[in-house]
């Protein structure tokens, strides 16, 4: 079992930016000292009410000090950008993090952003379709042409390739059934949101498992999972401590759109309390250490991403919580 911490890089616009960054730092330096294996985050742009640092150059100075754990963008909206742009950054990532680089890849769902980028939401999973193609590639192969429908390539040598052969890892982000299937027929571990609750991402792996298996691929060795999760000494005041800003930042996601991403009927414009049971993981050690279980014993999950902050939470209440974990929670689990 494999530990991250998704680093919670939004910040209201009066933050400073400057100052996220480094408390970001400082607290991948305490994940390390706690045995976590990985450092994470995701993208979006025009994330308002909030602001958010650039995820490629934020997850370089990161991995400065990450030590030995991985590095991974979870996620990189494929769709927004050009594939050759993204292959060669990623490799350089790759280099930088000396072959420990995750791409985690994802379609988006903001119009906001794919109006900003000029780019037709209907075509977002062709374009992810052809990139990963296209990268892929350009990262494995001597000499490349391409001819998609969205882009094109003349016969070239690429010669800026990732460290770690044949290419860093893909997880693919998926929220419902049909683009969980997607990414079983590609081949890919789904990288599990952490917006549903146990029982629907229970019913979606046994979707992705019969898709594996229909298609005749090889299960992926990895199945990461996202979850928001909080520590304290006891539950009711990890309750008390992450209530303001989870609300805030899933009715952020409400505006967003995030929950009609989701199937079936869930929304996130509920009480709190309905809001995070079944999702969140909140509470004491115990708690936590009983949940983690639950999770690998019932879905089978092997890398656990947490996220311990939203904006506004204060940066000693996460370092309190890597230290309770440290101590109380990931030594009892690796026992």
């Amino acid at each position: 079992m494999k530990f991250g911490i998704f680093l919670g890089v939004q910040i209201s616009p009066e933050e400073s930016l400057a100052r996220q960054i480094e408390d970001s730092a400082e607290q991948v330096r305490a994940a390390r000292e706690a045995g976590f294996d990985l450092i994470c985050t995701g993208q979006h742009f025009l994330s308002a009410p909030y602001a958010q640092p650039a995820t490629l150059p934020f997850l370089a100075r990161m991995a400065a000090e990450a030590g030995d754990m991985e590095v991974a963008a979870a996620v990189i909206l494929v769709p927004l950008h050009n594939p050759v742009d993204i292959a060669e950054s990623v490799a350089t990532m790759d280099a930088i993090c000396n072959g420990r680089f995750i791409f985690g890849v994802g379609i988006g769902y903001r119009d906001e952003e794919f109006a900003a980028f000029g780019i037709k939401s209907n075509e977002r999973v062709g374009r992810l379709r052809e990139s990963l193609e296209l990268i892929k590639m350009l990262w494995t192969e001597e000499e490349v042409e391409y001819n998609g429908k969205y882009y094109q390539l003349p016969k070239i040598k690429p010669s800026t390739r990732p460290v770690r052969k044949p290419h860093p890892p893909i997880w693919v982000a998926a929220n419902n059934d049909v683009a969980i299937r997607r990414a079983a027929r590609w081949g890919y571990p789904w990288f599990i949101n952490p917006h549903a609750t146990m029982s629907t991402i229970d019913r979606q792996i046994a979707v992705y498992n019969a898709e594996i298996g229909r298609v005749g691929q090889h299960a992926p060795d990895a199945m990461p999972m996202f979850r928001e999760m909080y520590v304290a000494e006891d539950r009711a005041t990890a309750y008390e401590e992450s209530r303001p800003y989870l609300e805030s930042k899933y009715a952020a996601y409400a505006a967003w759109g995030q929950d009609k991403a989701l199937p079936g009927e869930e929304s996130f414009r509920v009480p709190f309390e309905d809001l995070a049971r079944d999702r969140f993981l909140i509470g004491s050690p115990d708690d936590i250490v009983r949940e983690i279980l639950r999770y690998q014993n019932d879905l089978g999950a092997n890398y656990f991403i947490f996220r311990m902050q939203w904006p506004g939470l204060p940066q000693e209440k996460v370092l309190r919580q890597l230290t309770l974990l440290r101590e109380e929670v990931i030594p009892r689990i690796r026992q």
